[in-house]
């Protein structure tokens, strides 16, 4: 059950396509489809920012650079625990 409201002001001409719309996909209601969209487009901007694809042997040329990859020097270590330290994620 939802819990959390939110309170929108928006153009009328907005509304009324958006009504007609909800209406044509047999929604119940305008409501469930502004929540529908919502949570479809802010599902598809999230994993937009927090995923990344890569193309054929791509991912196997960064795993084999990582695995040759030397042990981290001073400065980055300390970098690592500047931002552990700040919660800087």
């Amino acid at each position: 059950m939802a819990t959390a409201r939110l309170d929108i002001r928006l153009d009328k001409d907005i509304k009324v396509k958006a009504e007609k719309a909800s209406a044509l996909l047999g929604l119940k209601s305008l409501t469930e489809y502004v929540v529908r969209l919502m949570d479809e487009d802010a599902s598809n901007v999230i994993a937009e920012h927090e995923m990344m694809v890569v193309e054929g042997n791509v991912f196997d040329q960064f795993v084999e650079a990582c695995d040759k990859a030397n042990n981290p020097n001073a400065a980055l270590l300390a970098a690592a625990a500047f931002t552990k330290e700040s919660h800087v994620e």
